[in-house]
């Protein structure tokens, strides 16, 4: 792993560290270096968080002050094969979702001392904004420990973007998640630069996404907070490196508000408001590098289970994340949740239809005037039992609609019909055939 935490600066002939582009240069608890390499400032966001952005001159660095309790998470969440349509295995967890909506607030592009606004949400008008399902294939491979080997990936290519285009036109959804492991992306060059091929690849599907009238698509980098066993800002890749990460994607994105970046696919079983400060520092790459209208999707541990979010600390801690302006606009909580027996998205019935979960979760989201989106679920997608308690808990979104924005259900694109959560549609000539969980829950509370 290349270390670029921080780096050795001579002075006045006596050595001190220096934070490297994008590092944490201060905020409660920081015990680190609180200056930046040449060309970068210590910028304070709020008394958690300071970061090296663009800049020269000095600013005053974070104070520290004692940290929040932390809560670890454990999860008896397991990893899945799957058989995909070109024979390939792709290892891959099933994966808990909810969704809510984004606040409304707007958008301020100072620096100075934060203030934090956001509109109140207003009532709900019983349909969510957006409602669509995830187009899986870059993530094949990809596990439970972050370990992504990138010879498993199968590119929706062709497929993916017809079958979105079958969504758009023949169902009426307009949202797609596109899920992707960090190695592809960086050619498993931790640290690195974008890979040329590799991205291109990925943003031919990002731009069929866009092409096929989507009004949202998710950028999801499905790594579980972690690059290859090691934990994200917990002993494995630094905050820096996560953020160049951001960064960069943020760059070839930011004139696109209808692409939204998903920070990271069911962190688990982590430290969460260490994880807090990791997902603020990739907030404000992105913001820095110019991305200020695009939605950003704020998971939280415990796979980020919708009917855990408040318990296991995830709310609180990143309800502290802030745009550069101290603001929440378009900081939204990102959610998953399955319906079967351990929440795990790995057997074909359900047990349960989740409406006091998102009832609870919905309650603290309008009493703190936030917001979430589902990007996750599923069942069996001919099972009667999910049919039933997949279409109860999408009813429960739409009745909070001002505070969930949508769901994306998992999962179609290149998984086989075979799979027990796939929602790949077939094929027959010109004519294109839904699963019939789709038809009846993804799509049909969408268009009630």
């Amino acid at each position: 792993m290349k270390a670029t935490l921080f780096a050795i600066a001579a002075a006045a002939g006596t050595a001190y560290a220096q934070q490297a582009a994008y590092a944490q240069c201060g905020g409660n608890g920081w015990t680190g270096a609180k200056s930046c390499v040449s060309g970068y400032t210590c910028n304070v966001y709020n008394e958690y968080y300071a970061q090296c952005i663009p800049g020269s001159g000095s600013a005053a660095p974070a104070t520290t002050a004692k940290p929040a309790s932390t809560v670890k998470v454990t999860s008896t969440k397991v990893a899945v094969p799957t058989t995909v349509v070109s024979t390939k295995q792709a290892v891959t967890s099933a994966k808990p979702a909810t969704t809510a909506k984004p606040a409304s607030s707007t958008w301020a592009t100072t620096s100075a001392a934060p203030v934090k606004t956001s509109a109140a949400p207003a009532s709900s008008s019983g349909k969510v904004a957006y409602g669509g399902v995830n187009i899986a294939g870059f993530d094949f491979g990809c596990g439970t420990d972050g370990t992504c080997n990138t010879g498993g990936i199968v590119n929706p290519g062709s497929t993916g973007i017809s079958q979105m285009n079958h969504f758009i036109k023949d169902d009426g959804l307009n949202t797609f998640r596109l899920p992707v492991g960090w190695q592809y992306l960086l050619n498993n060059k931790l640290g690195g630069t974008l890979d040329a091929t590799n991205f291109a690849n990925y943003d031919a599907l990002m731009q069929g996404c866009l092409n096929s009238g989507a009004a949202l698509c998710i950028v999801d980098i499905h790594n579980y907070a972690r690059w290859n066993g090691a934990i994200v800002g917990q002993g494995g890749p630094t905050n820096a490196q996560f953020a160049s990460l951001w960064s960069q994607i943020a760059t070839k994105y930011k004139g696109n508000a209808k692409i939204a970046f998903g920070i990271m696919n069911e962190p688990h079983d982590l430290d969460i408001n260490t994880w807090g400060t990791s997902v603020q520092a990739a907030v404000t790459a992105i913001r820095q590098a110019g991305a200020t209208g695009n939605k950003i999707l704020l998971p939280g541990t415990g796979y980020t289970s919708a009917a855990e979010f408040i318990d296991n600390g995830s709310a609180a801690a990143l309800g502290k994340v802030t745009n550069l302006d101290g603001s929440y606009t378009n900081l939204i909580f990102d959610v998953h949740r399955y319906l079967d027996s351990d929440n795990s998205g790995t057997h074909a019935s359900c047990t349960t239809n989740n409406v006091a979960a998102f009832t609870t979760l919905g309650n603290y989201l309008r009493t703190n005037k936030r917001q979430a989106i589902l990007t996750e679920t599923g069942g069996g997608a001919t099972d009667s039992s999910c049919l039933t308690n997949l279409c109860q808990q999408l009813a429960t979104l739409n009745t909070y609609s001002d505070v969930f924005l949508g769901w994306t259900g998992w999962s179609a694109g290149m998984f086989d019909t075979s799979y027990v959560l796939s929602e790949t549609p077939t094929l027959s000539g010109s004519i294109w055939t839904d699963q019939p969980l789709v038809k009846q829950c993804i799509v049909g509370q969408f268009k009630k």
